[in-house]
């Protein structure tokens, strides 16, 4: 064979492992081979086994790869005429390298995209912290603390070991005990990565039982525009140090769990914030107030919706002579719009309860105040004043264009107790009638929305549940006490509309009870009864 021509390393090796012929560039690549010498004698292991296992009784000639000289090479073998073998090298360091590479990098992806999926999939600020001290912890260092901004003095911090469970605890500690660690937290100017001396690290930020530090790096977590927190990563003596490719993984995974975490902690204090704001607009508990019974129940047109445009509200009296004020009303329109100017018309009734004495005194200034608004909203309800008297509970009623109140009586008689009047807010003037009644111990006085009469359902599914059914379930209710008798209309009404849409549905009770009632504190406790 003309070696010349062969610009590859190539040696020939027959059956029991002697070389009888070797390239230049084999010559180069294994100084010591040489003609008639055992290849064992010169060459690396890895090949002279495989040529021995190739040679062998049962043996097969195959591909195998190995180091020489901190290459990688391949080498491949042919059958020569006279049975020995010829193996071609070649070098396949670039090409390993490189696959590696591939590897490395499509297994970063997965396991960001990992991350990412984990970490969004909740908008949990502590479950997202628990979730970034694990993943860190058991792909990117031997130990993670996730550190949120200060929680007054305290700093909320994550713990994870390995891919064990997140420990979570409050750190009467400063940051600035830690290199770096107060540049993370403030969010903004970006800052980069921090390499902390582990000699200098504060004996809080070794997990217990972790043994000697070989390196720590403190790594922010950059939020939306807000302080996220920082990620602490910790390596044992015996492992390696952070490479600087590691460190850059570092900071793409802390991008992904700053964000996470940002957005969870923007929707827990915007949570909080429409919560707070909501309980001013949710319906109120209603219970006894002076010797009169109030119940209410509401339910909205959406039942993904706590709130909408009916509401109720009572307004205890200061003392047991003096009425309670109570009212029940519907703003034109559904939903959180609606629910404002609900919120807007209480507020405002509940500043002229100085004027409770003058129900259409009160109807006039809040028509006024909602016809200067710039909603163009209307509303309709019904003003109650109620008062004891012995076993009696008298009441003066008003309606602003809102449906009838109904009174029950002891027999089941139903009787309307209140003319319709004119809606407020939509013209200059709103008259209103003022009418009185007296309820005996047993009866009650019920007011609705028009939610619960045009409700639509029934057999057919299209027809209006209606005042006269409403009367008649009510005749039913003779004698119940005021929470079951709202109970029994609420069932009602859910049972004839079905999975229909509806309107928002409200209906309050005022009864008087069957017992006589003793005030515990002053008229100033739900107290207690006796017959």
């Amino acid at each position: 064979m003309s070696w010349s021509s062969v610009p590859y390393p190539v040696v020939i090796v027959d059956r029991s492992g002697t070389v009888r012929g070797a390239s230049p560039r084999a010559e180069e690549l294994f100084p010591g081979i040489a003609v008639g010498a055992l290849l064992e004698a010169s060459a690396p292991d890895w090949l002279s086994g495989a040529h021995t296992r190739a040679t062998g009784s049962a043996g097969a000639a195959r591909a195998v790869s190995g180091p020489v000289a901190g290459r990688i090479f391949e080498a491949h073998p042919s059958v020569q005429k006279d049975g020995s073998l010829a193996w071609w090298l070649v070098d396949d360091t670039d090409h390993r390298l490189a696959r590696e590479a591939l590897e490395a990098e499509r297994d970063r992806t997965a396991f960001l995209t990992e991350a990412s999926n984990s970490l969004l999939s909740s908008l949990n600020l502590q479950r997202c912290m628990d979730v970034t001290a694990q993943l860190a912890a058991g792909h990117l260092a031997d130990a993670a603390l996730v550190v949120a901004p200060p929680n007054g003095r305290r700093l909320p911090v994550v713990t994870c070991t390995g891919y064990q469970q997140p420990e979570r605890s409050l750190r009467d500690v400063a940051a600035e005990d830690v290199p770096g660690l107060a540049e993370a937290l403030q969010g903004f100017p970006p800052v980069p990565s921090r390499w902390i001396d582990p000699a200098s690290a504060p004996a809080w930020l070794v997990p217990e039982g972790f043994g000697p530090v070989g390196s720590i790096v403190v790594t922010p977590l950059p939020g939306h525009g807000v302080p996220a927190g920082a990620l602490i990563l910790l390596r044992r003596s015996a492992e390696s140090a952070f490479s600087q490719a590691e460190e850059v993984f570092a900071r793409l995974f802390a991008a992904r769990a700053g964000a996470a975490m940002s957005a969870a902690r923007l929707y827990a204090e915007q949570a909080s914030l429409s919560q707070t704001l909501m309980q001013d607009l949710l319906p109120p508990a209603l219970r006894q107030v002076r010797g009169v019974d109030f119940a209410g129940g509401y339910r909205p047109a959406k039942d993904n919706e706590r709130i909408g445009g009916d509401f109720y509200d009572v307004h205890p009296s200061v003392t047991e002579d003096e009425e309670s004020f109570a009212v029940l009303g519907d703003v034109c329109g559904k939903g959180l719009e609606a629910a404002v100017l609900t919120g807007k018309i209480r507020n405002t009734l509940q500043a002229l309860l100085p004027m409770a004495h003058d129900h259409q005194r009160m109807i006039d200034l809040l028509n006024g105040a909602l016809l200067t608004s710039d909603s163009t909203r209307f509303a309709t309800l019904v003003m109650v004043s109620a008062v004891r008297d012995e076993s009696s509970v008298r009441l003066r009623l008003t309606s602003a264009g809102h449906p009838p109140a109904l009174i029950v009586r002891s027999d089941g008689s139903v009787e309307e107790a209140t003319r319709r009047g004119t809606l407020v807010g939509a013209l200059p003037s709103a008259r209103a009638t003022t009418t009185h009644r007296t309820l005996a111990p047993g009866e009650f006085c019920v007011l609705f929305t028009d939610g619960i009469t045009e409700a639509r359902g029934g057999p057919l599914g299209d027809e209006m549940f209606g005042e006269d059914r409403l009367r008649a379930a009510l005749a039913r209710c003779a004698g119940m006490p005021a929470e079951a008798v709202v109970e029994h209309v609420q069932m009602l009404a859910a049972q004839w509309v079905g999975s229909e849409v509806h309107d928002d549905m409200a209906v309050m009770v005022v009864a008087a009870p069957r017992s006589r009632h003793l005030s515990a504190v002053g008229g100033r406790t739900r107290g207690r009864f006796t017959a």
